[in-house]
């Protein structure tokens, strides 16, 4: 081996070792995901902009803006592996960017059960909306949290600290997903067996709503999609745990499928699925006999009328 070898041998291996990733991010893998994440954003701000529902810019779109970020990063460190700051801009936005996407899920699901009828449901439609949304906020909150503290550290203990408490986000994070999966499926059984869990006053509000071929693709999109944020937060919790010397953290495909795959396929399956095409407004869908019910009403109403 000429000296030269050895000399670009010693600089690969040195430069290896100066990575803040423990490895050299792929230029083309970031573009690829830059793209993918800007069409998805793209079309979340024109959908939710036709659909005139306005709640999905601080959920879907800000995800959507915050894996831009992260993967900008990505794509600024496969220039500069070294550089301290675009490693900590990838890690923590990538980190916190999927919390306002779970948040759609559990919106959705309060729709859902709105629409086949809330008697089946342990909880009101409203408040498996403000659980499960303050449980999501709550956890952005700790995410973010550490995400500055590491951001912002001198020393690697404070980088460690704020590490431990975006895992400590990402793990109160899972466990409400798990919650929400429990419920989702608790819903939706008794919805099957036709074995409401409480009686609902009103007409609106009560009976067994039609599941229609909308709703049950909206049903299996949200499954889907609850799937896939699943599985990239056990992900993250393992990456996390095993701190910034693991071996997962160290290892590129482990991140680009469980973690950016992950993300584009909710991303975009909200986007195939969408909220607006499949459910519109949030409104309760009569439930079956709903309007010869209201008709029957209307009749003996007007029959004591003219008596």
């Amino acid at each position: 081996m000429s000296p030269s070898t050895n000399l670009d041998a010693r600089s690969g291996s040195m430069a290896l070792e100066n990575s803040q990733y423990g490895y050299f991010p792929h230029e083309y893998v970031a573009i690829v995901f830059v793209v993918l994440y800007g069409i998805s954003t793209a079309l979340h701000v024109g959908q939710a902009t036709y659909y005139r529902m306005w709640w999905l810019f601080p959920t879907a779109c800000l995800c959507g803006l915050g894996e831009l970020v992260g993967w900008s990063g990505r794509l600024w460190s496969s220039f500069s592996p070294s550089f301290y700051n675009p490693f900590m801009m990838q890690i923590v936005s990538t980190i916190i960017a999927p919390t306002p996407l779970i948040a759609v899920n559990f919106i959705l699901l309060s729709w859902i059960v709105t629409r086949l009828g809330p008697c089946y449901a342990r909880l009101t439609p409203i408040r498996y909306a403000i659980l499960f949304v303050s449980c999501d906020i709550l956890a952005l909150m700790i995410q973010a949290a550490g995400g500055g503290i590491a951001s912002t550290a001198s020393n690697l203990a404070g980088t460690k600290l704020g590490a431990n408490i975006m895992l400590a986000g990402i793990v109160f994070q899972f466990a409400s997903i798990v919650t929400y999966c429990g419920l989702g499926l608790d819903f939706l059984f008794h919805y099957h067996k036709d074995r409401p869990v409480k009686h609902c006053q009103g007409l609106d509000s009560s009976g067994r709503g039609v599941l229609d071929a909308k709703v049950k693709t909206m049903i299996y999109a949200l499954a889907f999609s609850t799937l896939v944020l699943f599985i990239r937060s056990v992900y993250r919790i393992v990456e996390l745990a095993g701190g910034w010397n693991g071996r997962v953290l160290h290892t590129e495909v482990y991140f680009n499928v469980l973690d950016g795959g992950m993300v584009v396929l909710a991303v975009y399956t909200l986007n195939f699925a969408h909220p607006g095409r499949l459910l519109g407004r949030r409104k309760p869908v009569q439930p079956v006999g709903y309007t010869a019910k209201l008709e029957a009403m209307k009749g003996s109403t007007a029959t004591m009328e003219n008596a």
